[in-house]
């Protein structure tokens, strides 16, 4: 008699559990995003059900003209904050790449037994809240702090550094705070580099930099994307470190959303903003999966 099996060991119910999550926790609040931000905004905050508009897309560039509001005048102040956070972003990610990829090289060279002991040391500032760490940093970065007063004694300046509340203390800070999220993936992939390749290289007449480029670095390129995906997105949307680190007026994507729907109380243009920003990650996330579609090959 053959054996039948049960409906519920196909392979899709066994997804259903996280399917199910994904649209209850993802898409019905991203629906009700969507949906928030095509509505008019209420007369006391809120919005007003059922009346639809467009405004908050317009407003992301234009704005009334105070003499004419049938007038449309061009604001680049909104373009601004969106493009600083692209730029923090973009150097952020660079920063962790300089630091991680040497790093993480480093972790996959060494004998087996140290590279727990690596590892567990590059978790530790997981260990502490991110809020705390950054309120160590405006200590270390604000005048008359450790940093102003070290090198003040060496002789090195004799005036403030200035550093607090600019945007080198914003970048200072979420390279910190996201450069594990760059050494793992980055290590992750060198694990499993077979060093062979690089000896081959080298009886074959290379020198370390064209191990470097044309073996070490092809084959740990899909590390380094998930790394500089793991970076990047999350500083677009960082609120704490530019809160802190940046003042109130070194503005970033995530602190402009939380102020429209905290003291602006208006929720169609935060809600606008937010799903700008959730369609820039995914269309970073559709480069990524159609860039690394099939497995790296060694450079020839």
């Amino acid at each position: 008699m053959a054996h039948r099996s049960s409906p519920f060991s196909r392979p899709q119910w066994l997804v259903a559990p996280a399917i199910i999550f994904i649209a209850i926790f993802f898409l019905i609040p991203l629906g009700l995003m969507a949906y928030v931000s095509i509505l008019e905004k209420g007369q006391f905050g809120g919005v007003t059900w059922g009346t639809f508009t467009l405004e908050s897309y317009r407003r992301f560039l234009f704005e009334e003209d105070f003499l004419d509001p049938s007038v449309l005048v061009l604001n680049t102040d909104y373009l601004e904050i969106f493009l600083r956070s692209f730029w923090l972003s973009f150097s952020t990610t660079i920063l962790c790449l300089a630091i991680a990829l040497p790093t993480a090289l480093y972790m996959a060279m060494q004998p087996e037994k140290y590279r727990n002991l690596l590892i567990f040391l590059v978790t530790i500032p997981f260990w502490t809240n991110l809020l705390v760490r950054n309120y160590a940093w405006i200590l270390l970065l604000r005048n008359g702090g450790l940093i102003d007063g070290w090198l003040r004694s060496l002789g090195v300046t004799d005036q403030p550094i200035d550093v607090l509340y600019t945007d080198f203390a914003i970048a200072i800070g979420l390279t910190y705070s996201f450069l594990p999220f760059m050494v793992l993936p980055i290590y992750a992939s060198l694990e499993k580099l077979d060093f062979r390749l690089v000896e081959a290289a080298y009886d074959l007449g290379a020198d370390k930099w064209r191990a470097l480029r044309r073996i070490v670095l092809p084959l740990a390129s899909p590390g380094i994307a998930a790394g500089c995906i793991l970076v990047f997105i999350p500083c677009l949307g960082a609120y704490v470190t530019p809160d802190l680190l940046g003042g109130a007026k070194k503005l970033m994507i995530g602190n402009l959303i939380q102020a429209q729907f905290g003291s602006a109380r208006n929720w169609p243009f935060g809600a606008a903003l937010a799903f700008a920003l959730l369609g820039l990650v995914l269309v970073t996330m559709m480069a990524y999966l159609m860039r690394f579609r099939t497995a790296p090959q060694v450079s020839k």
